[in-house]
């Protein structure tokens, strides 16, 4: 009977760990596909906000001009800092080059850098990464002396 009641203990014991580490590892994994999917709700609002501006008839080398900005950074290659430098190309606009923190395993038509490295200078350093922005702001302060600007920033802006 002793070890029939230690049987169904163990049992239940077992059970009930499985259950909270399971439900455990379900807050988790919900947590972070909740996460991934904000910032890229954010990343299509800012592109369809880039849409609806050239849908009108602006120019993202226009706002930079009449900044006064000749020579930029771009912090963020992936996707959206791709084409922003794809956008610029060809235009009064330098881009100087692109800062990310994988800056070894991206090929690009522009030097990209890390925080790292020495930044040369530029009249603004704009960053694509928008769910990151803060933080990267305050450390890209740190190393440059020139305006850090969120592209969606600019984009609302227009």
């Amino acid at each position: 009977m002793k070890k029939i009641k230690t049987g169904i203990f163990t049992l239940l014991a077992g059970l009930s760990a499985g259950i909270l580490g399971t439900r455990w590892y379900m807050n988790k994994e919900l947590d972070r596909v909740s996460k991934y999917s904000d910032k890229h709700l954010k990343l299509f609002l800012m592109m369809n906000q880039w849409v609806k501006v050239r849908q009108k008839g602006k120019k993202l080398e226009c706002y930079f001009e009449e900044k006064g900005y000749k020579k930029i950074a771009v912090y963020g290659m992936s996707y959206v800092g791709v084409t922003l430098v794809e956008e610029l190309k060809n235009t009064k606009i330098e881009v100087v080059y692109g800062i990310d923190k994988n800056a070894d395993n991206i090929a690009s038509i522009i030097d990209i850098i890390t925080l790292k490295d020495e930044m040369k200078e530029v009249d603004a350093i704009v960053v694509t990464a928008i769910v990151f922005y803060e933080d990267i702001k305050r450390q890209l302060r740190e190393k440059a002396n020139c305006p850090v600007i969120s592209l969606e920033d600019i984009l609302y802006d227009m």
